[in-house]
């Protein structure tokens, strides 16, 4: 493709060069250049791109996008811009040929909740006839494709091209979760979004937004900036307060509420083992709920889907059969079959709000009692370790605090982190004897994630109710020697096989 060509569609303060240089790939590490790529000089945290702009070059880079003026040669077309992200995400918009211009196209922001409502309008939107693909957490997705992803929202590059091939493939519609990182670094710049979705906002990545006003604004963007222009394309949560706050920055909302009449509210709601069922009032009419998630948290996460399936114009009776047609999503509340006449429950619950939203949501299936076992992650914000812990102290009749994705962090370090939380609630630490033969409400420490698992299903009793928080769907587990596969998933049931020998 020639420069000149993605140059008409992209914005920069000066060309140096000629624009009729020949662009054959995009690329913004330089270790992965060839011959006729394009390469951004992305300037990162850690890593500044303009040090590496000579390597590119000599890998065969013909075309370099750069903030500020480096000497590369004249065979070398210089494209100064004012972001580089930015940049990024503009061509590789233009260099894959757009791929969701046209599309139903549906981003799901917030702390917690984003994963749940991408699958519920996945199946909204499959019922509606309208082939979506779908760009999450748990993994990037369009018909038999299943691709891993990295990140919640990956890079501007793979993204295009992936949506590049799910179109021609056939695909025809999108939902996507948004992460405040994506958004806050232009990643999602190049997608046409419709509807815009805001679950909810709790304290959360905040080693990397450092207060909860720059995580705020930075989930704001989808909103204010990148919508396309139109009424009732922002479906929002009002029983949060972040949700209230951005529903009042934002003209002709479409408001979710649980407690009170809305834009989308429940008429009736009833809540049980066996999930949730209700009637909700739409500004298209009523919408019938028949769901197998439970909580009421899920209840809020309807509400959001019911509200993006109404915003894309969606009749109640294809909202009411997608929504009941989702058998469940994997790595939230999932639940193991067992033979102890228990519940386990497997849950991505990795924050203090989200672990005391599925705790507060398990108390209302009336267990015998409620054992927890759940883990802070490394090289994350250190602050809402002792937050969780208290949750699951406060919240849980055995609290067993493990580790999660130590990352680089020394594991004991994070773990004393969480003592702090748990110490709140509980003074003194159980010895594992008091744990095992005891019914004291309490807390264990037991550093490693398989053999916590091991003793909370040694714990297990009839009517008990065991949750092993906060990595869900995640088949690995990242420590400072690297990445191993770990899933609570196969650890639950191995230890239940062994504890039938």
């Amino acid at each position: 493709m020639k420069l000149k060509w993605i140059l008409n569609q992209c914005r920069y303060r000066q060309l140096l060069g000629s624009d009729q240089a020949e662009v054959t790939g995009l690329r913004c590490d330089s270790r992965a250049v060839s011959h006729g790529d394009a390469f951004f000089a992305i300037a990162g945290g850690t890593v500044d791109g303009h040090d590496y702009v000579s390597e590119a070059v000599a890998a065969g880079a013909s075309v370099v996008f750069i903030e500020r003026l480096i000497e590369c040669g004249p065979e070398v077309t210089r494209v100064l811009v004012d972001d580089c992200r930015v940049a990024v995400a503009c061509v590789a918009q233009a260099f894959y040929d757009d791929p969701t211009h046209g599309w139903p196209v549906v981003g799901v922001t917030g702390t917690n909740g984003k994963t749940t409502i991408t699958y519920l309008v996945e199946s909204i939107l499959q019922k509606s006839g309208q082939r979506p693909a779908v760009v999450g957490t748990i993994n990037c997705r369009f018909g038999s494709q299943c691709l891993p992803v990295a990140h919640t929202t990956p890079d501007p590059l793979w993204l295009m091209e992936t949506l590049c091939r799910f179109r021609r493939d056939g695909a025809r519609s999108l939902v996507m979760e948004v992460s405040s990182h994506a958004l806050d670094q232009h990643r999602v710049d190049g997608i046409h979004f419709g509807v815009g979705v805001f679950t909810n906002l709790t304290p959360e990545h905040l080693d990397y937004h450092r207060d909860m006003d720059h995580y705020f604004r930075s989930k704001s963007r989808l909103f204010h900036e990148l919508l396309s222009v139109g009424p009732g394309q922002k479906v929002i949560n009002i029983d949060d307060p972040y949700g209230r706050r951005l529903a009042e920055l934002c003209p002709e909302v479409l408001t979710c509420s649980c407690r009170a009449p809305a834009s989308i509210w429940f008429r009736q709601l009833e809540l049980s083992l066996s999930g949730i069922r209700g009637r909700v009032a739409t500004p298209a009419g009523e919408v019938d709920v028949v769901s197998r998630l439970l909580g009421d948290y899920n209840a809020e996460n309807l509400l959001c889907a019911i509200g993006a399936g109404v915003a894309l114009g969606l009749a109640p009776t294809v909202i009411s059969q997608g929504i009941a047609e989702l058998e469940g999503v994997p790595g939230r509340l999932q639940s193991v079959a067992n033979n102890r006449e228990a519940v386990i429950l497997v849950d991505y619950a990795h924050t203090g709000d989200a672990l005391r939203r599925v705790l507060e949501t398990v108390q209302q299936l009336g267990p015998g009692r409620i054992l927890t076992v759940f883990g802070c992650g490394g090289d994350r914000d250190a602050g809402k370790r002792p937050v969780m812990a208290e949750a699951a102290a406060r919240l849980s009749t055995l609290a067993i605090a493990t580790s999660d994705n130590p990352r680089s962090e020394d594991p004991q370090a994070i773990l004393e982190d969480v003592r702090r939380g748990l110490e709140q609630v509980h003074p003194r630490e159980l010895s594992l004897r008091e744990a095992r033969d005891g019914d004291d409400r309490g807390y264990v420490v037991i550093p490693d994630r398989r053999e916590a698992i091991r003793f909370a299903v040694g714990l297990l009793r009839p009517n008990d109710l065991l949750l092993v928080a906060g990595k869900g769907h995640e088949d690995y587990q990242i420590l400072a020697s690297g990445r191993i596969h770990f899933d609570d998933r196969e650890e639950l049931r191995l230890a239940l096989a062994a504890g039938e020998i």
